[in-house]
């Protein structure tokens, strides 16, 4: 049998059997992050030189050699002479972008702490210097049409180009990181969903009339997750806290559906230390239960998997769809959960959510 909802005028059973010591409390119902605006928690500084993805090095490289191609169309005489430049050009851009990337790259956190006319100042010199080494290098390999550019102009070139990119990057740090962070923030938090704590609450209140240090047990839980999902965290957690966050919101859940929610886990303990969102996983299971096994008077079945293959990790929620007794949601969760991949991933991370027959399937996959 199962626990009485919310909304019940007393508990009608004792509950399923489950350890609300390991299950306990997730079921709060960490769905704050049904917020389609809801942006993760971090400081512009820490993101502006955050060039460390493949998209990244995609855009600016594909910049640079499109401001080179641009600015040769005002001295070349002919097709030619243009194109014989631009391949000169880019003897010279290619290795300066390419070594300005990781040097910001390795040299990102003691950047972020610089003030922001400091950063500005170190990323143009910077610039210049990657695009001086670049000119030296191209010169000393093949120094046919190369001996009357003048390093000075490289060097200025560089460094403009380099205060280009790091504009860009700061208004990219800017999206991720809005102004109206901390309203963002208290609306976030307010909008854990009351009927996850009054089921919990009524689960406690159940187990105290059968087992009061177990009921205990769940409280403290109950008040431990609502200490970690309220408090300030970083950016970025491991895959394996996701997961373990998942697992505590599923058995709370267990403790409520009893039989009708089955779930079952094959997880990688190799993919374990990718990098994710906070609060990833937890809303995909929630979003699997109140669409896919709450409506269904048999229940339903979720499978979570992780898996580590050629350096991604590919996670995988699917659950069974009750059909017509199902309401459809929002996909705010959804939306939500692809967009904070992308900030932190940019094109290294892959989000899909499908019907699949009579199931429907969540699958992200992310660099490790």
């Amino acid at each position: 049998m199962n626990l009485p909802r919310h909304d019940d005028p007393a508990p009608r059973s004792a509950p399923a059997e489950a350890d609300p010591r390991h299950a306990a409390a997730s079921s709060f119902g960490l769905s704050t992050l049904e917020l389609p605006h809801a942006a993760p928690r971090a400081t512009p500084a820490n993101h502006v030189f955050d060039v460390c993805h493949v998209g990244v090095v995609l855009r600016a490289t594909l910049f640079v050699h499109a401001a080179l191609a641009a600015g040769l169309l005002f001295t070349a005489h002919s097709p030619g002479i243009w194109a014989l430049q631009f391949a000169l050009g880019t003897a010279i851009a290619l290795p300066a972008v390419l070594a300005w990337l990781i040097a910001s790259c390795v040299l990102k956190q003691p950047l972020a702490r610089l003030p922001a006319p400091a950063q500005a100042a170190l990323t143009a010199a910077l610039g210049a210097a990657c695009a001086l080494a670049g000119w030296a290098l191209a010169l000393q390999a093949s120094p046919l049409g190369l001996e009357q550019l003048s390093p000075l102009a490289t060097a200025v070139a560089g460094g403009a180009l380099a205060l280009v990119m790091h504009q860009w990057l700061r208004m990219q740090a800017l999206a991720r990181t809005p102004a109206d962070t901390a309203a963002r923030l208290a609306e976030l938090q307010s909008r854990i969903r009351p009927h996850f704590l009054f089921n919990t609450l009524n689960s406690a209140l159940a187990l105290v009339r059968l087992d009061p240090q177990r009921a205990e047990s769940v409280l403290e839980d109950l008040a431990e997750l609502f200490r970690a999902a309220l408090a300030d965290t970083d950016s970025e957690v491991r895959l394996a806290d996701e997961v373990a966050l998942a697992q505590r919101y599923l058995a709370i859940e267990q403790i409520r559906f009893g039989s009708r929610l089955r779930v079952s886990w094959d997880l990688d303990g190799a993919a374990a230390a990718a990098r994710v969102p906070p609060l990833l996983l937890q809303p995909l299971v929630e979003n699997a239960v109140r669409h896919g096994v709450e409506p269904a008077p048999d229940g339903g079945d979720i499978r979570i998997s992780t898996r580590l293959k050629g350096g991604r990790v590919r996670i995988s929620i699917v659950n069974s769809v009750a059909g017509a007794a199902s309401q459809p949601g929002h996909g705010m969760a959804l939306a939500n959960v692809k967009e904070r991949l992308r900030l932190m991933h940019d094109v290294a991370a892959q989000f899909e959510a499908r019907l699949d027959g009579d199931h429907f399937r969540v699958q992200i996959v992310v660099p490790l």
